[in-house]
């Protein structure tokens, strides 16, 4: 009786050790397979920030005079920002620099001048449409005798960070969709995440035409299990 006994729970011991084996095999085979996917978010946003720098200079041989006509050029250009709708305190005059040519080692000091002196006006708002239309406007300067040297705007989407939970929530779901794809296709299940990046966040021009247009890209890798 003890013997059959024994012979029992030998056999059961045999039993649920080869369950916990296989267990731990089809366990083991499941953490080896995974799939890792990419999910995308994007955005076509208008800029919410501008930064606009206008510069005019000023040649000749006598430093007193220039300094006087330059800053004549920097009041018409000041009262030119105004009038379309910037404010005071979103323009900066910086300080004129000069260059004396007659200073310089190299080049040709055979120009009838001897001084050039050159100023930057710099406009910082939130306003970008209204600076989108004083650069098409900026011909007016010209008719008032002042001569644009450069005129660079630089756009931005200052409210990126505010997007950022929302579009990388979208990243994730994509991910999840192609995982899920992926998982149906080669007869699996989709598991836990087992790695996922923080994310990847561009902002670039739409193009060269409209600088003023960004488009806000999100990529973050996520790696799934796959289970049978």
């Amino acid at each position: 009786m003890n013997r059959i006994k024994e012979s029992v729970i030998l056999a059961l011991g045999i039993v649920l050790l080869g369950w916990l084996v296989k267990c731990g095999i089809n366990d083991f085979a499941n953490k080896d397979r995974h799939v890792t996917v990419k999910g995308l978010a994007e955005r076509e946003v208008p800029a919410d920030k501008v930064t606009w720098s206008i510069s005019t200079k000023e040649t000749g041989n006598d430093l007193p005079t220039l300094y006087e006509r330059i800053n004549v050029q920097t009041g018409k250009i000041r009262s030119f920002l105004v009038t379309n709708g910037l404010d005071a305190d979103e323009i900066t005059v910086n300080a004129p620099t000069v260059t004396d040519l007659e200073a310089r080692e190299w080049g040709d000091n055979q120009k009838s001048f001897r001084y050039i002196v050159t100023a930057a006006i710099t406009v910082a708002t939130g306003k970008v449409d209204l600076v989108n239309k004083a650069i098409f406007r900026q011909g007016e300067l010209l008719k008032q005798g002042v001569a644009i040297e450069g005129s660079y705007p630089l756009y931005d989407y200052a409210s990126f960070q505010q997007m950022k939970p929302e579009m990388m929530e979208e990243a994730i779901k994509n991910a999840q969709k192609t995982a899920e794809q992926f998982a149906e296709a080669s007869d699996s299940k989709l598991g836990k995440i087992q790695t996922a990046g923080q994310g990847q966040f561009e902002i670039d021009d739409r193009d060269e035409n409209t600088p003023h247009i960004k488009k806000l890209r999100v990529v973050t890798t996520i790696t799934y299990q796959l289970n049978d």
